[in-house]
């Protein structure tokens, strides 16, 4: 795989891209500006992808020398460029939105997310809690940007509900992997919050994300946001998602919760297949 396409995490820029994709779904149709909001969603999470990985060079030495910086396959500085790059272009496509729809929430919301990313790289990765919420809020928020850039009322209703789930799980398997990660951020001086409470701690509260995502997940068909189709492909996901909460509870070995960060990963695309089906 070339490193530049392998250093921005196409897995994880896709889970992106699907948030804005249901949304136009559930619009049932896609617009010029909702196709340029999926290219801002692409540069923005590749962007952040990218400066995530410079600030994390050291670290990534540890947990993750196979990585394209670590491994001598890009440069610092090169990735560094990259990513500006990346950026800079995400506003772009926010620009263009604004120019096309006359209303600058989107755009807004673009600048916001590029500022986000890189504050979150570079100061607030390695802040207790802080930085496992960001990255589960930035989740959340990819819903939001495509609810505004349609400027539907009634989508952007449904857009907080989905992004409140997103979130929630998003946060949770953040939680997880720096269980897995715990190793390598303690040699490089990290301050998480598994570093800070423990693991057994840590396990707990992704637990308790976990958990409560799962409870409220019938909501969106009692609330009539989704049809019976929904609750009955969700079910699996909360399956999986219950059953990613015993593994952890039971287990925060680094191998485990690599499988866990895993089966939270598939639960979630099982949950968005459900929003799809469900909209219909």
């Amino acid at each position: 795989m070339n490193p530049y396409f392998k250093i921005i995490r196409p897995g994880n820029v896709v889970m992106a891209l699907i948030a804005v994709i249901l949304i136009a779904i559930i619009n049932s149709k896609f617009t010029i500006p909702l196709i340029l909001s999926l290219f801002a969603v692409i540069f923005a999470m590749s962007g952040g992808n990218v400066i995530n990985d410079y600030f994390d060079y050291n670290i990534d030495k540890i947990n993750r020398p196979q990585r394209p910086i670590p491994s001598g396959e890009i440069s610092i500085k090169a990735a560094r460029n990259y990513a500006y790059f990346l950026f800079i272009t995400a506003i772009i496509m926010g620009i263009l939105i604004y120019l096309l729809t006359n209303n600058f929430i989107p755009c807004g919301i673009v600048i916001f997310a590029v500022i986000i990313l890189y504050l979150y790289a570079y100061i607030f990765k390695s802040t207790p809690l802080i930085g496992n919420l960001i990255v589960g809020f930035m989740t959340g928020l990819c819903f939001i940007f495509a609810g505004y850039t349609l400027n539907n009322h009634e989508i952007i209703r449904i857009a907080y509900y989905l992004s409140f789930f997103a979130f929630m799980m998003t946060t949770a398997r953040e939680i997880t992997k720096d269980i897995e990660d715990i190793e390598g951020d303690k040699k490089e001086g990290a301050n998480t919050f598994t570093i800070k409470f423990g693991k057994k701690i840590s396990a707990i509260l992704a637990s308790c994300f976990i958990i409560i995502d799962s409870i409220l997940c019938p909501l969106l068909y009692f609330y009539h946001i989704f049809n019976i189709i929904y609750l009955i492909i969700v079910a699996f996901a909360v399956i999986l998602f219950i059953y990613s909460a015993i593994l952890l509870i039971k287990n925060q070995n680094s191998e485990n919760c690599g499988k866990v960060s895993k089966y939270l990963k598939i639960g979630m695309l099982i949950a968005f297949i459900s929003f799809v089906f469900g909209s219909f």
